[in-house]
């Protein structure tokens, strides 16, 4: 059962296929996840009962895992592999990508410009943050279990995750929504593709983190 008044992070945590269905109607499950499933809807001039039916239809194929009821050092080995590993590998590609469209490009009126500049410091934001995670907080998690003295830490990552929610509407702007204009070529479209790809990761890795790991984390 799925109620308008929870939290997107809440039926993200529960439902994990809404997390496919939030990124199609660009609803915030992430940083925003703390805004409830009617407001969120109304905001984008969506109606919540066709969006919790779709969620519903998301999830007859298959059954996701519940990242919620696992046990928190499998998800943290899950969040590093599937998430930090990848980010770590992608960026690069995507900033030499940027820096050859700009290069090539550069002349045309919907080039976006700088676009290599803002992943090349989204790319050293991500690494910095995440050796924090990897070093500091995911070792502490796996060795004292839920406790509320991890507090400030957390607090401070949750910042950093906004931070890098900013970033990612600042790219799509850049990028006109990732519409690719006419002239574009192979490179400019398939980066493009690769930043909505890089984009809906991110969103899914925040969201594991605030909504699922660090509340649990936490002992909340």
């Amino acid at each position: 059962m799925i109620s308008t008044e929870q939290t997107l992070g809440d039926v993200a945590a529960t439902h994990p296929a809404s997390t496919r269905v939030f990124l199609r109607y660009r609803l915030d499950f992430c940083c925003g996840g703390r805004q409830k499933l009617e407001e969120a809807c109304r905001k984008a001039g969506l109606n919540p009962e066709y969006v919790i039916a779709e969620i519903f239809a998301e999830e007859a194929p298959s059954v996701p895992v519940r990242w919620d009821q696992r046990p928190l050092p499998e998800l943290i080995d899950y969040i590093v592999f599937h998430y930090h590993d990848a980010h770590r590998s992608t960026l690069p590609a995507l900033i030499d990508a940027a820096a050859r469209v700009e290069r090539v490009h550069g002349n045309k009126e919907s080039c976006p410009h700088g676009l290599a500049d803002q992943l090349a410091v989204l790319d050293r934001e991500l690494r910095h943050h995440m050796a924090k995670e990897e070093q500091i907080l995911f070792p502490a998690i796996v060795s004292r279990g839920p406790t509320s003295s991890m507090h400030m830490p957390v607090r401070v990552l949750m910042q950093e995750h906004d931070d890098h929610g900013e970033t990612l509407k600042a790219l799509r702007e850049l990028c006109t929504d990732y519409r690719p204009p006419r002239e574009a070529c192979a490179t400019w479209r398939a980066l493009y593709g690769s930043l909505q790809k890089l984009e809906s990761e991110l969103m899914e890795h925040i969201h594991l983190e605030n909504n699922i790991l660090f509340p649990r984390a936490l002992g909340s």
